[in-house]
């Protein structure tokens, strides 16, 4: 059975875990937990302090992936397309077709709904695994984040993207900060998988970024749980380090040759 049968196989029955990694080092890590590691365009807030993911390139995308890939075993692995990637079906195909073979990823993440539906349906068509991602779209947002899904008509549009992507082939959604009544229907009408981010908990999994859930962030966004603050152990191993060196006891006789 390929990686993808068995996930959706957790449909109904058991959630799909998700998060994201930068490096080989984390990946090998959250691989001994995880079903899904997204190398998610966050980078490019995460590790370069941009001030949004339209800064993130496609070389920056695939040296990170090749990175990654080199710690997971068993998780399936996704790329985020950085922004103005895939703006049209030959521009997709071939960034995509280039992603893939350069850092042998499982699949791609591409956002939005019916306006890149001909783009997607056309990965698809090339054999190009896509997952898709409705909502707060990070690439598209200028100015504050504002979750989804309040009127009438957001409900009716993000309903039909999801149906249409759905449609299209792709294997999963990421509902990223829509209104939880909403997640929760949408996850009811697919087939497919959800991943709620700042969504329901009736998703089909959760996604969220690792920095931000071990407290490297220091993240203000609403759904964001952070699980353990690494900064104090961090701060707590430098102050030894430089408390030894001062010293005179670091490096003792059993860390010299």
């Amino acid at each position: 059975m390929s990686i993808f049968k068995k996930l959706q196989a957790k449909k109904n029955k058991s959630k799909i875990v998700c998060l994201t990694a930068y490096s080989k080092n984390v990946a090998e890590e959250l691989d001994k937990f995880t079903d899904i590691i997204l190398v998610g365009d966050s980078l490019g807030s995460v590790l370069y302090n941009f001030d949004t993911t339209r800064k993130v390139t496609l070389d920056m995308m695939i040296e990170h992936s090749r990175s990654v890939r080199k710690g997971i075993t068993k998780s399936l692995m996704v790329v985020d397309m950085p922004y103005n990637t895939y703006r049209t079906k030959s521009e997709a195909l071939k960034n995509c077709k280039k992603v893939i073979k350069e850092t042998k990823c499982d699949a791609i993440k591409v956002e939005g709904g019916v306006k890149i539906l001909e783009i997607v349906k056309n990965l698809i068509k090339n054999k190009i695994p896509v997952m898709g991602h409705l909502g707060i779209l990070p690439q598209s947002v200028k100015g504050k984040f504002k979750s989804k899904g309040k009127t009438q008509k957001e409900i009716n549009q993000l309903t039909k993207d999801a149906l249409a992507l759905e449609q299209a082939g792709v294997f999963s959604i990421v509902l990223e900060g829509i209104e939880k009544n909403l997640s929760k229907s949408i996850t009811k009408k697919l087939k497919i998988l959800t991943i709620g981010i700042g969504a329901s908990v009736d998703c089909d999994g959760q996604v969220l970024v690792t920095d931000d859930i071990l407290g490297l962030t220091k993240s203000k966004i609403k759904f964001v749980k952070e699980y353990i603050n690494l900064r104090k152990y961090i701060g707590s191993a430098v102050k030894q380090f430089r408390l030894d060196v001062i010293n005179k006891k670091y490096p003792s006789k059993k860390y010299l040759y």
